[in-house]
Formats: structure tokens, C-alpha cells, sequence
């Protein structure tokens, strides 16, 4: 049976000029930049820099006065070339300008360094070495197969099947073996190991032979497993060594590079520059905050295209075609005008946040010291500033500060509160900070296990739990206490 009934639904929905204005907020430096490019290239209404009328009217603002765009609208275009403000041969006024920087700026273009990728690098030295077809075609194929830490970490058998299926190479194992152990003589020393243990032997044994060597090179070949694990005791029992000499051997292994792939710097990675969006300066014991330059350009309207607009408007006859031209323009005026609008939101709503921000944790920006950052959610900062979470979100998660401890991204400074003994509110910055200092300063010879340090950190005023210390320490990327251990 179909009923009818009404319902009131009470709902929000963004505008498209919205959307693009949060999506604007969301761009770190560099990619506002590539954003603004590509608004200049399509927009020919919008210029960069500034406008050589020093006239203070607006003259876009003008064309809208007494705007009677009516069917009854007479134009009349004959002394007006709409070929020579669209021509695809003039070269618009902003692509003659060196840059989009402003002038403080210091460094105005990032350097790349050309190479050759990782794989070339082992091709070019496998040419001084002499190797008959069917070898030079297995080198090949293993070479393909190192990936970006150095490793083959492929059982021989497939590659064996590899070779037959897609190289039409059938050959055995030990031949395979054998053009291993060549390139395996490549340089960075390691390379195309097939496993932790074997790189680690691969570059001690590239050293001069010394007992130091040798003995560091029977641990790992012997005793791999009790080495990793760090059982000392029994490392000292099976090889029959003092504890001076297990230190000397361990000292040689820890000088070695587990990722022997990750030490050449012509592997043609993506180098991620990171260009801070604030600055923040302590001048006569006071914080003071900059946006970087690049963040706020000189926009314009086209002056050409607001006088064209006029003339069109003032003229007294039309035709279809010249009222479609007319729509266009004022599309691109439109745009223009709106574009800088949105600049100009995405500069204070920047710098309001930041502001907000670095007021809420002046101490720690005073000091630099973690144990001085303030419990802060995204929310502290929206009520304080009277904006959406969504927008403080947008701002934290993708910019960069300068200042005087280093450049962070801004999200790292929010953190959530933990209640210490005097029932306060602490960051959780800041019991991290403190279990990285006891950690730091513990005994090696014996580590403190998560449970001492969960007392040592109620004892300090953190009542916290030994899974809440588990969690702390794995994000702050440290070990269980067995793998801190050292002679």
C-alpha cells in the first residue's frame, strides 16, 4: 500500500567554491605553487604581480554597476578585437617573470642531481669482467632482480624456472650460483645478498683478514641466530672467547651497512625537499610568527579584460556570438576575482591557525624542551579560533614550521592528555620524552624491562601501565629490553 507523507530535513552542502577553498587550505608551499601556475595558464583574466594602475578603484568592481545584461542590451563590438585578448600567440604578461617568489626569498630554485639508476650502476661494473653469453644473459637477469635495499630475496629454484620460462635460458643452479658469487664482488660490498647473514659475511669478508674479522665472521656464519637475539652468554661459551673479544667483534659487525642498496646515491629516488610554511623566530623573548612568502603572492584582474568587458557593455548593437563573448569574459573575470579572494582566505586562515597554535604552546617554543608541550587536540585549536575541525585538521597535517629546534610538521605538536599523580593534565609527549631519557640513561649491561620502567615512571609522578609503556616505547621506535643489551 503507498503512503504519502511531508517531511522538513534540515541539511548543509558545500558550495563548489568551498570545496575548492579546503582543498586550497590543504596544499603545502610547493603544491600551492604548481596550483597557482596552472590557475595563470588557464585564466588569461588573472595576472601576476602587481597591477601598474596605482589606482585604487577596483575596476572589475565597476563593470557590475548598474549591471542591465537584458535581452533589450544593445552591443556593439566593431572597435574591439576579441582576437587580440584571446590569440594563442600573444604571450601572456605573467609567463616573462623569472619566478613567483617574493623577493625575501633566498633560495629561489632546488637542485637536482643527475645520475644513473642502481641497476645501470652493477651493469656498468659487470662490463670489466669477462663472462660468455649465456653468463653475461644470467648476470642480466640478477641484476634485474636486486631490489632498492641491495637484496635477492628470490630462492634460486625460481629464478632457475624464471630464466627458462621468460629468457629461454635453461641452465642449473650452480651456474647460477656462480654468476651470484661475481656479482657479489660488485661494489657497494653486499650487494645481491640473498640474506641479512650472508650481506653481513659478504662485507667482512671484503675487509683485511684480522682476528677481530675472522671471529666476527664465525658468529654470524655459526651463531647467527644467538647473535640477533643477543645471548651473550652463550656466544661466549660456544666459541670459547672472552668478553673483550665478543665486544671487538660486535663493534666490527656494527660498523656494516644491513641495506648496502640504500648507500648509493644514483638510484634516481624521489628526493622530498621540504619547504616550511611558517617560520617561527624568538625576537627579545617574544615568539614571532611569518608565513612564508611564496604562500602569498600579488594577484590581479586583468585590466585588458575588465576594459574589453565595459567597452562591450557600453555598445550599442549585438549579435549571438558577441553575447556569448561577453559570457565568457565575464566566466573569466568571475574566476579571476573569486581565485584571489580564496589566496587571500587560504593567508589568514593559515596564519590564524599557526597563530593560535603557537600562542597555545609558547612554552615549548620558548624552550624547545617536548616535556613543555601542552596536551592539545585539533579541537582546543578550533574552538579558540572559531572554525571547523576539519580546517585545523587540513592546516596541521600538511605543513611544515621553521623554528629555532628544527623544522616539524605542525601535527606533531597535538598530542592527547594523561592525568599525572597531582591528578593534571600532561602530554603524552611528554611521558614519551621522559621514558626516551630513562631509557637512554639505564644500564646496557642490563636494560630495565617495560615493567621497571612502568615503575620508574609511577615514581616519577606517570602512573601509567606496563601495556601503555609497551605502546610509548614501540612508537618511539625502541627495542625490548633483551635487544638493548650490550657488553
Amino acid at each position: 500500500m503507498l503512503k504519502q507523507h511531508l517531511q522538513f530535513k534540515l541539511s548543509q552542502k558545500l558550495s563548489p567554491q568551498q570545496i575548492q577553498l579546503m582543498k586550497l587550505i590543504q596544499l603545502p608551499t610547493q603544491a600551492f605553487e604548481q596550483r597557482l601556475k596552472q590557475e595563470l595558464g588557464e585564466n588569461p583574466a588573472l595576472e601576476n604581480g602587481k597591477e601598474e594602475n596605482d589606482s585604487t578603484d577596483d575596476p572589475y568592481d565597476e563593470l557590475y554597476d548598474n549591471d542591465e545584461s537584458g535581452d533589450n542590451e544593445t552591443i556593439d563590438t566593431e572597435d574591439i578585437n576579441i582576437d587580440e585578448y584571446l590569440s594563442d600567440d600573444e604571450i601572456p604578461d605573467y609567463r616573462t617573470k623569472a619566478n613567483n617568489y617574493s623577493a625575501d626569498d633566498e633560495e629561489k630554485n632546488v637542485p637536482y642531481a643527475a645520475g644513473i639508476s642502481f641497476t645501470q650502476y652493477l651493469l656498468n661494473q659487470l662490463n670489466t669482467v669477462y663472462l660468455n653469453d649465456e653468463e653475461w644473459s644470467i648476470a642480466e637477469f640478477l641484476v634485474g632482480s636486486v631490489d632498492e635495499s641491495g637484496y635477492i630475496r628470490r630462492p634460486l629454484s625460481d629464478i632457475l624456472d624464471d630464466l627458462a620460462f621468460t629468457q629461454n635460458i635453461y641452465t642449473e643452479e650452480k651456474t647460477i650460483e656462480k654468476v651470484l658469487k661475481i656479482i657479489q664482488n660488485l661494489d657497494p660490498p653486499g650487494v645481491a645478498a640473498r640474506s641479512l647473514k650472508e650481506c653481513l659475511i659478504i662485507q667482512l669478508e671484503r675487509k683485511n683478514p684480522t682476528p677481530k674479522i675472522e671471529l666476527a665472521i664465525a658468529i654470524l656464519d655459526k651463531s647467527f641466530d644467538q647473535f640477533t637475539k643477543k645471548h651473550y652468554k652463550k656466544l661466549l661459551q660456544k666459541h670459547a672467547i672472552s668478553e673483550e673479544q665478543l665486544k671487538d667483534a660486535i663493534s666490527e659487525v656494527e660498523r656494516l651497512n644491513p641495506k648496502p642498496g640504500g648507500s648509493y646515491s644514483g638510484n634516481n629516488r624521489m628526493v622530498e625537499h621540504v619547504v616550511p610554511d611558517f617560520s617561527i623566530r624568538i625576537v627579545d623573548g617574544e615568539l614571532e610568527l611569518s608565513l612564508n612568502g611564496r604562500n602569498a603572492p600579488e594577484l590581479h584582474v586583468s585590466r585588458e579584460y575588465s576594459n574589453m568587458l565595459k567597452g562591450y557593455k557600453e555598445a550599442k548593437s549585438k549579435t549571438k556570438s558577441q553575447k556569448d563573448t561577453v559570457q565568457f569574459i565575464k566566466q573569466k573575470l568571475d574566476a579571476a576575482k573569486w581565485f584571489i579572494d580564496a589566496i587571500r582566505q587560504r593567508q589568514q586562515t593559515l596564519f590564524v591557525t599557526m597563530s593560535s597554535i603557537m600562542n597555545y604552546q609558547k612554552a615549548y617554543f620558548l624552550s624547545g624542551d617536548e616535556r613543555d608541550l601542552r596536551p592539545m587536540i585539533l579541537k582546543d585549536i578550533a574552538d579558540e579560533i572559531d572554525m571547523d575541525v576539519s580546517t585545523v585538521s587540513r592546516v596541521a597535517n600538511s605543513k611544515y614550521v621553521d623554528t629555532p629546534y628544527g623544522t616539524k610538521l605542525i601535527k606533531e605538536y597535538f598530542s592527547e592528555s594523561m592525568k599525572n599523580d597531582q591528578g593534571e593534565d600532561v602530554s603524552t609527549k611528554e611521558i614519551k620524552k621522559i621514558l626516551e631519557t630513562v631509557i637512554t640513561d639505564e644500564q646496557k649491561k642490563k636494560p630495565l624491562t617495560d615493567d621497571k620502567l612502568a615503575a620508574i615512571l609511577k615514581e616519577k609522578g606517570y602512573p601509567i601501565a606496563r601495556r601503555t609503556v609497551a605502546k610509548y616505547r614501540e612508537q618511539l621506535d625502541i627495542p625490548v629490553a633483551r635487544l638493548r643489551k650490550k657488553i
